[in-house]
């Protein structure tokens, strides 16, 4: 007998009063006009209270305009954006603008959007005399300012954490690490290093980004219809069990309601799950040129 369908309400302690919940609408590529802001409106009204954006998904503006006309209260939604990788040198600037599109005063969750730094009058290159941890402590500066209320970064790979981590002038944790996780890429080795350094993982397209392979995929489509639920619920259901905050993303309005209610999986389909890359290979849907994944 499969377990029933419930709205999640779940919430992840990231210490120092902050709770986040453990699922929250995704919004890259939310670009059309007006996709992002009702993508939010029909999340919020049917129970969603985190919603992820960055600078550089070009949308704020619209997620801020959708949350004002919400109605929900801004303290009770959890707001996330991230710093693009040409604005490392001026930080301060960077979120004030980013405030300023989403109309708040505040955000929950500020990120690090990748450990690279850029050179925004060089056609993108790389600063020579800077790079993500200078930029780190840019982020921790905006602690004292009362203009976010965590930090964290996206993207790391375990051995760039841990130069961050090692380095004397770090002295706030990241409390997430967000990054590309579903069974077709679980990243065992990252997964375990950021558990035992309590940093916590929200994973992005954890249903496999657009025109996703995990749909199609035979063991989750026969795990969703035992289960007598969708392959997106069935990936959604896997995140949280994993104990991830998993970041679902949909324009149409039942698949975004659908995505924010689980199920506890049965053990056994958890681990068939787990394993799933081995059998199927390992696919990352989201590989720019100019990223560097090795561990």
């Amino acid at each position: 007998m499969s377990a029933a369908l419930q709205m999640n309400k779940d919430l992840i302690d990231l210490g120092k009063g902050v709770k986040i919940p453990a699922i929250g609408l995704g919004t890259y590529k939310a670009t059309a006009k007006g996709e992002a802001y009702n993508s939010v409106k029909v999340a919020l009204k049917n129970g969603y209270r985190h919603i992820d954006t960055a600078a550089r998904y070009r949308n704020e503006e619209e997620i801020g305009m959708a949350i004002k006309d919400s109605g929900v209260p801004r303290e009770e939604i959890f707001i996330t954006t991230k710093l693009w990788n040409a604005d490392h040198k001026i930080v301060p600037q960077a979120l004030d603008t980013s405030l300023q599109k989403l109309g708040v005063d505040y955000v929950d969750l500020y990120l690090l959007h990748w450990p690279i730094s850029l050179d925004p009058e060089h056609e993108g290159e790389r600063y020579s005399d800077w790079n993500y941890i200078d930029t780190y402590k840019e982020l921790q500066k905006l602690m004292k300012t009362g203009k976010v209320r965590a930090i964290g970064v996206s993207n790391c790979t375990k051995t760039q954490l841990d130069k961050l981590l090692s380095d004397k002038d770090v002295s706030i944790k990241p409390v997430v690490n967000q990054i590309e996780a579903h069974p077709l890429l679980t990243q065992p080795a990252l997964f375990d290093y950021c558990k035992s350094k309590d940093i916590k993982i929200e994973a992005y397209s954890p249903l496999g980004s657009c025109n996703s392979p995990l749909f199609k995929n035979p063991t989750i489509v026969e795990l969703a219809k035992s289960n007598n639920v969708e392959p997106a619920q069935i990936l959604v259901s896997w995140a949280i069990q994993r104990g991830t905050v998993v970041l679902p993303k949909s324009s149409t309005a039942a698949r975004i309601v659908s995505n924010l209610k689980t199920i506890k999986l049965p053990d056994e389909d958890f681990e068939t799950l787990n394993t799933l890359s081995e059998k199927d290979g390992v696919v990352r849907t989201f590989d720019p040129d100019w990223a560097d994944f090795t561990e």
